[in-house]
């Protein structure tokens, strides 16, 4: 379950290392009622980059978008089984919704291929 101000770790070779969730994309609060956002695997967020390598794609303090790969928050499937990962990680991704890095590190989750994400799932190491 992550939501604004989360702390993610970057899963790819863009050159972010660490991000903070600062939107989300496609949600909306109801009109004077206070509801608490919370996003999961498969949801694109807006990131602010709060570390980097130098010299790398992006620099600290840039904006950019990002899918949720891995959530430590349980999620349900539909066989009743559930998948949690140790770490909540991202992808950062472009306007077209293909990843800025050209390496993924690490396990991601099925559910990305549900929510049309494929060139993430090509280059991820592992899909569980």
């Amino acid at each position: 379950m992550i939501q604004k101000e989360t702390r993610l770790d970057v899963a790819d070779n863009s050159g972010a290392k660490e991000v903070m969730v600062i939107g989300v994309l496609g949600a909306s609060t109801a009109r004077g009622r206070f509801r608490r956002l919370t996003m999961t695997v498969g949801d694109k967020v807006v990131v602010a980059i709060k570390s980097a390598i130098p010299n790398g794609d992006v620099k600290s303090g840039d904006k950019a978008k990002a899918v949720i790969v891995r959530a430590s928050y349980p999620v349900r499937r539909d066989d009743g089984s559930y998948v949690r990962f140790d770490t909540n990680a991202c992808v950062l991704i472009d306007d077209d919704g293909n990843p800025r890095g050209t390496r993924i590190f690490g396990a991601v989750a099925r559910e990305l291929r549900e929510k049309n994400y494929m060139k993430i799932v090509s280059l991820a190491t592992e899909v569980v």
